[in-house]
């Protein structure tokens, strides 16, 4: 078993520290394989991030004014597709905690329900991103990524969104 982990989503994306735990002898394995692979680690970094982070209370504590953020995002997204719920067109995970909602959508329509979002301009994660190479074969998968956005932005674009599912989904039944 290896386990990876990476604090560049509760420091700055791209610049977090990696981490890796492994039994000894896999360690051990990977150890020879990087050692041929990296120069340096970015010692400056890794230090920027050790003072920052502090400890395991201070990161907890870090987590939980990231959850106060990112909670009413979440919630914004659940209660839009949650209204849809009764047409029974799309599934959808409810997650407790992490950076994504994923959303099926009838097969063979989420390409389509985001080249209709982008007609409308809202900008989604491609289709099928959670696939391996982004490819769903049943085109049903649409990651959702609340994050970013602004609240009343991302209350505009669920609308937007949800209307979206709903006309593909029309679409695709009338052929």
């Amino acid at each position: 078993v290896y386990e990876f982990a990476s604090t560049s989503k509760i420091t700055f994306p791209g610049a977090g520290v990696a981490v890796m735990a492994a039994s000894e002898a896999n360690l051990k394995y990977l150890s020879g394989l990087l050692g041929a692979q990296t120069i340096s680690y970015d010692k400056v970094n890794q230090l920027r991030h050790v003072r920052f982070l502090q400890d395991k209370a201070h990161v907890l504590e870090l987590m939980q004014r990231h959850a106060a953020i990112l909670r009413p995002k979440f919630e914004a997204v659940l209660a839009a597709l949650r209204g849809i719920a009764p047409l029974n067109i799309a599934s959808w995970t409810e997650p407790k905690g992490g950076y994504f909602v994923s959303c099926d959508a009838m097969p063979g329509t989420a390409k389509r329900v985001l080249a209709l979002c982008a007609e409308a301009g809202v900008t989604m994660t491609p289709a099928g991103a959670t696939y391996p190479g982004g490819n769903d074969p049943a085109d049903s998968n649409i990651r959702i990524a609340p994050t970013l956005p602004p609240l009343a932005e991302l209350d505009a674009a669920m609308d937007v969104f949800v209307c979206c599912v709903k006309l593909a989904y029309a679409e695709k039944l009338l052929g």
